[in-house]
């Protein structure tokens, strides 16, 4: 009777421990919706008992009892969600504008919150991306101070940040630019991010300045995209529809499926456009596909994949004259060859994160990327492809070091592509009028090798509780080579050739420090480099001109970021000089020919500040404003172009300064809408000076109104009005340009008159 007795204690012993953990059996993890970094000690609170826990510092969390929970963290939108036990769940915070400065950044190396960086970095969130139409960056990308692109047609843009790129005729330069973790920067330092689909992208994070070794420490600074990951355990279709003035119409589809562990998101895009001038047609399709794989706690696998589809006609840029009296035609010869740009394009990757352990942690990337263009202009017929591969892999790690955290990354990127192309002879002007570009006979054949790598590391120290210090490096080895497949002639000499640089090392190393909780300064010093493409290399006889040197430069900055007033108002401001050597000009000898030059230095002194206040934040209605203003004085510090001195000149292609101010509103019965003001100053168009574009005034008005028709589906309409005032503006400057058989220079690119969009989105939650 006794062991019965003793046995049966045992088993109720045995049975309480298993049924008490089993009822404890909630795990989960809390990360950044956007970029999935682990948000560390998040506040997780009960709702029915009022009980508080914190995650952990890797973003995971257990409870013993089941129920709703709210989830959150400074600087991210509160989320409340039902539990159950014997899950395992994914919980993603969505960042809240309004708290900028406390978001984490930089997912995947070092992610540190933004008041703790060293360096100038901009946020520009899905609500700044929604405050506009979507189909054009540049009204997005020109309200963060510092950073300007101009925009001769949807598919004609230079992006330049602290005047950087200003001198690169077209596209955009010196600026490095990422889509997650995939270079959109080819081999030659070209990028190109206006072919994506907005409705796409979650975020901007923009760092300012050759202060980022772990992206390639780019002169200009970095450019990083972040695509909208699916979320979990949610199944919606999202659809848009657009009309607009010039015969816009775009359409939208986005697809969400998550499961607990698993998550796909789709987005598609239709966009047509006839353009304000002649000859400006665009058509233009895109999918984006993202996905996201918890396999186990420690083991996380994404992919992301895009595709574009783009034939945009191209107007080009027109003399003064014509800009000013008919400024919706299209250069002549552009329109008579009705020259066109005709590409496909697309990026994959495929990114695995393992965590070895709390304190060390890899991410490593593999991608690739292809590009096949026709673009018949009127002096030629240019056929392009371009296929790269790639690999980024990163250590991240984190101990203790007299009693303070260190954490720090080792890493490496390598990236190869092929780049063919070739012209054909263009023989529009031996048909009729109107029947446009006809090819004609090969007139060159190329094949360009471009490689490099970059390896960095960077250490953030804690010197203390309030004061981080961030020390970093890159090396990096660039070389091309080039095969001439056209037969040799007299007139066609051999440009084969092999041209690698040197290493390139580029330091940095920046201080921030807390002075409140709410108020950090920081200040950083800084090298960054740009690379050469292979044709700027290459001199009329054929010859590789080995004695170019890449653009190279020292950054200097001092800055400060905050809030005050309760979080009512937000605030960075930075002061930076950046001083630039072996200043390369592309000096033109012919229509379609031109010639790189070490000409000289740059000098750049700026000043960037940004203001965003909080009038009203109740649940019935918020009202919010913004001001920012950049201050650019940029000069010729040397710059002796073949006879003319030009130093002392004020930079080319570079507005004065920049203001922004807006207003926005969102009420609880629906209504939703925005209006923002930019003022644009003067810029050199002639590196003598001598002429100078008109600053210029634009006023863009957004309204809308959402309502939830169900539990399931919502609805939101909207309209816009962009230039309300309908001023004549040039939207881009092509600086220092030659006329040609006796025509006038042709600077200017005309920007849109008054024009309107409105749209419909349809929201359905399965």
């Amino acid at each position: 009777m006794h062991f019965i007795k003793k046995s049966l204690l045992i088993f109720l012993i045995i049975q309480t421990t298993y049924c008490s953990y089993s009822q404890s059996n909630i795990k989960g993890k809390i990360v950044d919706n956007d970029n999935f970094t682990p948000l560390a000690l998040s506040i997780i609170k009960n709702a029915e008992t009022n009980s508080i826990i914190t995650s952990n510092i890797d973003g995971t969390f257990e409870i013993n009892i089941s129920g709703t929970y709210s989830f959150k963290k400074e600087g991210y939108f509160e989320k409340i969600i039902e539990l159950e036990v014997n899950q395992y769940y994914i919980i993603q915070l969505s960042i809240n504008p309004s708290e900028l400065n406390e978001i984490v950044i930089n997912a995947n190396h070092i992610p540190k919150k933004l008041k703790k960086a060293s360096a100038s970095i901009s946020i520009i969130s899905y609500k700044d991306i929604q405050r506009s139409n979507n189909t054009d960056f540049a009204p997005i990308l020109n309200r963060t101070p510092g950073v300007f692109m101009q925009s001769g047609a949807l598919n004609t843009n230079r992006i330049t940040i602290r005047g950087i790129g200003s001198r690169n005729l077209f596209g955009t330069s010196k600026i490095r630019a990422y889509f997650k973790d995939i270079p959109l920067t080819n081999g030659s330092g070209s990028s190109t991010i206006e072919d994506f689909e907005l409705a796409s992208i979650s975020r901007f994070e923009i760092i300012k300045g050759a202060a980022s070794s772990i992206y390639g420490a780019g002169l200009g600074g970095t450019i990083h995209l972040t695509p909208q990951n699916a979320y979990l355990k949610n199944f919606n279709l999202n659809s848009e529809l657009s009309i607009g003035s010039f015969g816009l119409i775009k359409g939208i589809i986005n697809v969400n499926h998550g499961t607990t562990k698993n998550s796909l998101r789709a987005v598609y895009s239709n966009t047509h456009s006839d353009g304000y001038r002649e000859n400006n047609e665009y058509d233009r399709q895109t999918i984006t596909l993202t996905s996201n794989h918890f396999l186990s706690d420690k083991d996380e696998l994404s992919f992301l994949g895009s595709y574009v589809d783009l034939k945009a006609f191209i107007p080009s840029s027109i003399d003064e004259n014509t800009y000013l009296t008919n400024p919706k035609s299209a250069a002549f010869t552009w329109k008579q060859a009705k020259g066109y740009e005709d590409s496909q394009r697309g990026i994959f990757g495929v990114s695995w994160n393992h965590e070895y352990n709390t304190t060390l942690k890899q991410a490593t990337s593999i991608f690739t990327s292809f590009r096949n263009a026709y673009e018949p202009r009127p002096f030629n017929i240019l056929k392009e492809k371009t296929f790269a591969i790639g690999l980024r892999s990163r250590l991240l790690g984190k101990f203790k070091l007299f009693k303070n955290n260190l954490e720090w990354t080792l890493g490496a990127e390598f990236f190869k592509d092929t780049y063919n192309y070739g012209t054909f002879e263009n023989l529009y002007e031996d048909f009729t009028s109107g029947t446009g570009s006809v090819e004609g006979n090969r007139l060159s054949d190329f094949k360009e090798n471009r490689d490099y790598y970059n390896v960095f590391a960077e250490v953030n120290y804690e010197f203390s509780e309030k004061t981080t210090i961030s020390i970093g490096l890159n090396l990096n080895k660039t070389s091309y080579k080039l095969n001439d497949n056209f037969p040799v002639s007299d007139s066609n000499p051999d440009q084969s050739g092999d041209f690698k640089f040197k290493n390139i090392i580029s330091p940095k190393f920046g201080i921030s420090h807390l002075i409140s909780k709410d108020l950090s300064v920081y200040s950083n010093v800084s090298h960054g480099f740009s690379p050469i493409s292979l044709e700027e290399t290459l001199l009329p006889d054929g010859q590789i001109n080995t004695g170019l040197k890449p653009e190279t430069g020292w950054n200097f900055e001092i800055g400060t970021r905050g809030s005050i007033l309760n979080n009512r108002l937000q605030f960075s401001a930075s002061v930076y000089q950046l001083n630039i050597k072996n200043l390369l000009v592309s000096r033109r000898v012919d229509e379609d020919q031109y010639i790189g030059v070490n000409a000289g230095k740059t000098q750049h002194n700026g000043l960037e500040l940004d203001l965003n206040y909080k009038w009203v934040s109740k649940e019935s209605v918020s009202i919010s404003s913004f001001i920012n203003y950049t201050l650019n004085n940029f000069t010729f510090k040397k710059f002796i172009d073949d006879t003319e001195d030009y130093s002392r000149n004020d930079l080319t292609g570079v507005p004065s300064n920049v203001f922004n101010a807006g207003i926005d509103f969102d009420m609880a019965i629906g209504f939703y809408g925005n209006i923002n003001y930019q003022y644009i100053g003067e810029m050199p168009i002639t590196d003598s000076n001598s002429l100078y574009s008109s600053s210029y005034n634009l006023t863009n008005l957004k309204i809308g109104y959402k309502i939830n028709l169900n539990k399931k589906l919502k609805l939101n309409a909207f309209l816009g009005l962009n230039n309300i005032f309908d001023e004549h503006y040039a939207s881009q400057i092509l600086i220092n340009t030659s006329g040609f058989g006796g025509s006038a220079p042709r600077y200017y690119y005309p920007g849109n008159p008054v024009n309107y969009y409105t749209g419909i989105n349809i929201n359905y939650i399965f």
